[in-house]
């Protein structure tokens, strides 16, 4: 007994000294220096603009429990913040404008009736890609909306190359700073601020020296945000069992959820707290785990299932839609430059080269899953049967692997090495010294049979086939309805989930164009579960 107190009082005693260190550190309000690094901007103060962000310092601190709050807030979201301007090569600076906006309250909504983290109206928000209706307000979801503020800032700065005046056009919108501003900071790397400067950033660098040194003091509770990639549909109620939290814990941290609804249109970042020290990777969960967790134990997997595309694959061209094996994807629907493309989604073309282990003249290609996202060590599954046409790098884009990875899984440097019916290691090195072994013709005919999920045309005079012979391939005579000549033939591809027109040309070995006149096909998009014709040599 005498023990179980002596442990309760040193344990009240440690969550004392921590309140009181802390309530220390907050009383000791940061001054305002006369430059500060802002971005990769230089700004110097003179001291009539220093002194008006100083009295904004001080009325932030003035009241010690409402600031001890809102750094409370601050400390448990920010990594998350960091992370989405961090990938869309945004200055990681300009986070401290997320508590500027809304105090990291995610239902927070302004006299203007804008709403959230970042304080989107609806309009600005569906131009980020933002979702807004009566399922889904991500203008509330800590994750989707700082990718949105990522991409608005990025696009912004384009037109100043610039960050503080990008930062005021978050106020004043793109015009309005282009009005105000002009081009006298265009490419500038040195800002003077004076009592004339605009008041926005000016209260931003308050915020930014009120809270640079409070961030990661957390004092209310010793937890840290986690999050959940879930794909619904599903609820906020079926999912805290297996987050090991209440439903009302999820609905207090996930406001997003209108209903306490998660929607399948694809994943969506769900939050919550969980004590003790972060994991080095956020939790990822998805529907079917178990589905997942059979196929890591398939020694020779099949490619008709991969890559795994989830999300809103209707808009998968635009970026924040699809995932791609689990990562975050995008669709090239033309042909492009790395340049162009990297434009378009908002992502740093070096960064994106990067990750797609891309040669730098190398061409997005139509109809090509690309990642923003860096891909995995390993794959889902264990092992992968060389095909016909592929490389060393379609492999790894089809499942999400590193390419340096695969190579140095198989000891294998050069595609002209691959040969069809090649067995590679997706999660396992291979040993020094043992050879990669090949599929028996017979299991490869198999294989290559279920991967391409073909149905070849047979003539009207050929009988039924059924049984084991069926997983034959059988040749279609030519018709006057068929662009085939006498040393082709043709056949029916039923398109599989991820499938897509560039990934069908390489499988075949045809050009996309052709596959889109052969089937008259507008553009690039096919659904899951069409027919497609291909003429084979």
């Amino acid at each position: 007994m005498k023990n179980n107190i002596k442990c309760k009082f040193s344990g009240l005693f440690t969550i004392l000294i921590v309140f009181f260190v802390s309530i220390s550190a907050l009383a000791q309000i940061p001054q305002v220096p006369r430059e500060i690094q802002f971005a990769d901007l230089l700004i110097k103060i003179n001291e009539q603009a220093r002194r008006e962000i100083q009295l904004d310092v001080d009325a932030l601190y003035r009241n010690p429990t409402y600031f001890r709050m809102k750094a409370d807030r601050a400390s448990l979201f920010m990594p998350y913040v960091e992370r989405e301007l961090r990938n869309a090569g945004v200055p990681e600076d300009l986070k401290y404008l997320v508590i500027q906006e809304s105090g990291l309250i995610s239902d927070a909504v302004s006299t203007s009736n804008a709403v959230g983290f970042w304080q989107f109206k609806q309009g600005t928000a569906e131009e980020v890609f933002l979702r807004v209706d009566n399922q889904v307000d991500e203008r509330k979801n800590i994750v989707s909306s700082s990718r949105g503020a990522a991409l608005y800032l990025k696009k912004h700065n384009q037109a100043f190359d610039n960050w503080m005046c990008a930062l005021v056009s978050y106020q004043m919108g793109l015009g309005g700073a282009k009005s105000y501003f002009g081009n006298q900071y265009n490419g500038k790397k040195v800002v003077e601020l004076d009592r004339n400067s605009h008041w926005y950033f000016k209260k931003f660098l308050a915020h930014k020296v009120a809270f640079e040194n409070q961030l990661g003091i957390l004092v209310s509770h010793s937890g840290h945000l986690e999050e959940a990639r879930i794909q619904g549909p599903t609820t906020l109620k079926a999912i805290a069992p297996r987050l090991g939290v209440t439903e009302a814990h999820l609905k207090e941290y996930n406001t997003w959820a209108v209903r306490g609804h998660v929607p399948g249109d694809r994943p969506y970042s769900v939050m919550y707290v969980r004590e003790g020290i972060p994991q080095a990777n956020p939790a990822v969960i998805q529907r079917e785990v178990s589905n997942q967790n059979a196929a890591q134990s398939k020694v020779v997997t099949s490619a008709s299932s991969y890559p795994r595309v989830t999300g809103n694959t209707n808009r998968a061209s635009q970026p924040n839609q699809i995932q791609v094996n689990n990562i975050d994807g995008v669709l090239a629907d033309q042909k492009t430059s790395q340049e162009n493309f990297t434009d378009q989604i908002g992502i740093r073309e070096k960064r994106f080269r990067r990750i797609n282990d891309l040669d730098k003249d190398q061409p997005v290609e139509a109809g090509q899953y690309y990642y923003t996202r860096p891909k995995k060590g390993k794959a889902e599954v264990e092992q992968h049967v060389v095909q016909p046409g592929e490389t060393l790098w379609s492999i790894s884009q089809m499942y999400g692997i590193k390419l340096s990875a695969l190579k140095s899984k198989n000891r294998i440097r050069e595609d002209r090495d691959l040969r069809a019916g090649m067995i590679l290691n997706l999660q396992q090195p291979r040993k020094r010294g043992e050879d990669i072994p090949f599929v028996p013709a017979s299991e490869y005919r198999k294989i290559m049979a279920e991967s391409s999920t073909v149905q070849e045309t047979p003539s009207s005079s050929a009988p039924a086939i059924s049984g084991p012979a069926a997983s034959e391939p059988v040749r279609s005579q030519p018709s006057e309805n068929t662009y085939t000549s006498n040393n082709t033939r043709q056949v029916v591809h039923t398109v599989a989930p991820g499938e897509t027109l560039f990934r069908l040309s390489q499988t075949y070995g045809v050009s996309v164009d052709d596959i889109k006149r052969w089937n008259r096909l507008p553009d690039n998009t096919i659904k899951v579960g069409q027919k497609i014709t291909i003429q084979k040599p």
